[in-house]
C-alpha cells in the first residue's frame, strides 16, 4: 500500500469516527411519548413539551369521553408511553382501566412516574355531597365534581403546570425549555381569554339551556346564565314529561338558545326548539371536533363566536 493510500483510509477513518461522535447527541435524546384520552390535553402537552415529546390522544373531539372503544391499538400505544394523561374524577372510567391493564406498562399506571391525573389542583365545580357509591341512581353523577373544567382556559393552564411537572419528570435537562413554553401558554391563554370575554360582555347574564351538563365552567368564565337541562339527570335520556317542563320553564325565562355538543342527537332539542322559538347550537366539546379546532386555543374562539350568533340570531335578552 502506497504512503498516500494509506493517509487516504486513515483519513476516511477519522472522518466517519468524527461523523458519528457528531450525531451522538442527536440519538441520545428520546422524544417523550405523550398518550392522553383528551385531545385537549394532548394540544396543551403540545405546547409545553415542544420539540421534545410526541403526542396521542385516544378520544377524538367529536366522540362522548364517557365512551369510548378500549381497542388493542391503543393499548400498544400505552405500552410504548413515557407519559399518560387522563382528565380523571371518573370521567374515562369506563374505559382507561382496560386499557391500562391491557398495556402492561407499569410507569403509567397510577403511582407510577408516568402517570398524570390533569385534574390535580384544580378548581372543581359541583362536588356532591354523600355517600359516593350511592351517587349512580342520580344519573351521570362524578363524585369528585363536575370533570368538564377543561372548557375554562384559565383552568387550562392549571393543567399545563402538571404537565410541565410531568416532562420535566422525565427530561430535567429541558425544564428551561418547558418553563419558556409554559411562560407563552399562559400569555396567550390569558391574552386570549380577556379578549374573548370582552367580546361577549354584551351578552352577559343571557340565559341558556344545555342538553348535557358539559359547561359549567364556560359559564363560570364567560358569563352567560346556565338554568337548566334537557336531560333530566346527567346521561339520562330526556322524557315527554320533562320536555313539557323544559319548554315552560323556557317560555317564562325568554330562554331562546339550546347548547349542544355533537355527539348528541338533536332530536329532542330541536323540538323544544320549535316550541320555544329558540335555536339549537352545537359546541365544540373537545378540539378537533371541528376541522378548524386543531388546538387548545381554537376551542375556545370557536365557541365563542358560535354562542354569540346565536345569542344574536335567537334575539335573546342579556339579563345583565
Amino acid at each position: 500500500m502506497s504512503f498516500a493510500s494509506g493517509c487516504k483510509i486513515r483519513f476516511m477513518v477519522a472522518f466517519c469516527v468524527a461523523a458519528n461522535i457528531a450525531v451522538l447527541p442527536l440519538r441520545a435524546e428520546k422524544k417523550i411519548s405523550v398518550v392522553t384520552t383528551l385531545p385537549d390535553l394532548a394540544s396543551i402537552a403540545q405546547e409545553i413539551g415542544g420539540e421534545h415529546v410526541t403526542t396521542f390522544a385516544i378520544a377524538k373531539g367529536y366522540q362522548d369521553p364517557h365512551f369510548v372503544d378500549p381497542k388493542p391499538s391503543y393499548m400498544v400505544r400505552l405500552q410504548k408511553a413515557d407519559l399518560f394523561v387522563q382528565i380523571g374524577l371518573d370521567l374515562e372510567t369506563g374505559w382507561v382501566p382496560p386499557l391500562l391493564d391491557g398495556a402492561r406498562n407499569p410507569d403509567i399506571l397510577p403511582g407510577g412516574r408516568g402517570f398524570v391525573d390533569a385534574s390535580e389542583n384544580v378548581p372543581l365545580l359541583e362536588v356532591p355531597a354523600g355517600d359516593p357509591s350511592k351517587l349512580r341512581s342520580q344519573g351521570d353523577i362524578h363524585a369528585y365534581g363536575n370533570p368538564h373544567y377543561w372548557l375554562d382556559p384559565l383552568r387550562g393552564k392549571i393543567v399545563a403546570k402538571n404537565l410541565l411537572d410531568a416532562l420535566v419528570r422525565m427530561q430535567p435537562e429541558n425544564q428551561g425549555y418547558f418553563e419558556k413554553n409554559l411562560q407563552a401558554f399562559n400569555l396567550k391563554i390569558d391574552t386570549l381569554t380577556q379578549r374573548l370575554a370582552a367580546r361577549f360582555a354584551p351578552f352577559n347574564g343571557s340565559r341558556v339551556i344545555a342538553f348535557h351538563n358539559s359547561w359549567p365552567y364556560f359559564d363560570e368564565r364567560f358569563g352567560f346564565d346556565l338554568v337548566g337541562f334537557m336531560e333530566p339527570k346527567p346521561g339520562i335520556p330526556p322524557t315527554p314529561r320533562h320536555l313539557v317542563a323544559v319548554i315552560k320553564k323556557m317560555k317564562q325565562a325568554e330562554v331562546r338558545v339550546i347548547i349542544i355538543a355533537p355527539y348528541y342527537s338533536k332530536k329532542s332539542s330541536k323540538l323544544v326548539a320549535s316550541k320555544t322559538d329558540a335555536v339549537v347550537v352545537e359546541l365544540a366539546g373537545s378540539v378537533g371536533a371541528e376541522d378548524g379546532i386543531k388546538t387548545y386555543f381554537d376551542l375556545f374562539e370557536y365557541n365563542i363566536n358560535k354562542l354569540i350568533v346565536a345569542l344574536q340570531t335567537s334575539g335573546s335578552p342579556a339579563q345583565q
